[in-house]
């Protein structure tokens, strides 16, 4: 294992499965210690053990991220099992489509709530933490750079049809990187945001079942993308292909490294090279 991270204490929600597993996966693998999050205890337990197995340390926190208290449930296992914050990642997500005219309140409401509203109650909850942290830091002489690493998407870039929800959720959450870019600056905490193209997930597996669909916190939602979209999708990206989770998670990794210490308030495009849609 890498000392990169080495002793670093990271939070990634949605980290039982996709990108966010991905991303554990990579900071664990530098050194980092993690809290991981998932709706579910199954996926969150598995990648522990997978994070045990290369001889890291992983705790979970399982839960929505927009169930009402979980942002201090969250911030405080943190602090609790490794006494710190160093590394926030707010990753935990998923789409819930339609054209405006047939979309409901309901629809809107948990694209908000997830994308932007639980975010934002993370970042509040993690605040008195990192302040806390970053005055002892300055007491004792260090100098110590923590990150947060918000999630944005295309669609909160440039918009996409039939995700007005999903668009403004991944567009709100660029403005509170920017702004809390400018917050927390003083507290020697970068908070920068990576916004996601196509990403192979269960999410856009290619699958001519129209009919596919998860479940989440009682709601069916249906997943994949036909296989003839897919590819005409995949066309229009300069590399000719849809990402990896893995390489998804490097671009918040990027975020999270020494070199990145003086980096703060941007939004990088994890896009193949795509500049719009």
């Amino acid at each position: 294992m890498s000392e990169k991270l080495r002793g670093k204490v990271a939070v990634v929600t949605g980290s039982g499965r996709g990108i966010g597993r991905a991303m554990a996966l990579k900071l664990a693998g530098e050194g980092a210690r993690l809290v991981l999050n998932d709706l579910d205890d199954e996926p969150a337990m598995a990648v522990r053990e997978e994070i045990i197995a290369l001889g890291g340390e992983a705790v979970a926190c399982c839960g929505s991220v927009a169930e009402a208290g979980f942002a201090d449930r969250l911030i405080g296992t943190a602090t609790g099992a490794f006494g710190g914050l160093d590394i926030l990642i707010n990753n935990a997500g998923y789409t819930w489509d339609n054209v405006i005219q047939k979309m409901s309140d309901a629809q809107w409401d948990a694209m908000i709530d997830v994308h932007l509203t639980a975010p934002f109650r993370i970042l509040r909850a993690a605040q008195p933490v990192v302040r806390a942290l970053s005055r002892a830091d300055a007491e004792a002489g260090r100098r110590v750079v923590r990150k947060v690493v918000n999630v944005s998407s295309v669609s909160g870039v440039f918009g996409n049809a039939g995700q007005v929800n999903y668009s403004a959720a991944k567009a709100g959450i660029v403005g509170l990187t920017m702004a809390l870019a400018k917050e927390w600056g003083r507290l020697n905490t970068t908070v920068n945001c990576v916004a996601y193209g196509l990403i192979r997930t269960r999410m856009t597996e290619a699958t001519a079942d129209s009919d596919a669909a998860i479940q989440v916190e009682g709601r069916e939602i249906k997943v994949g993308v036909n296989p003839d979209l897919m590819a005409a999708m995949e066309r229009n990206i300069p590399l000719g292909r849809a990402g990896t989770p893995e390489e998804a998670a490097g671009a918040a990794y990027l975020f999270c490294i020494p070199e990145s210490d003086y980096v703060s308030g941007q939004t990088l495009l994890c896009t193949g090279g795509l500049t719009g849609i």
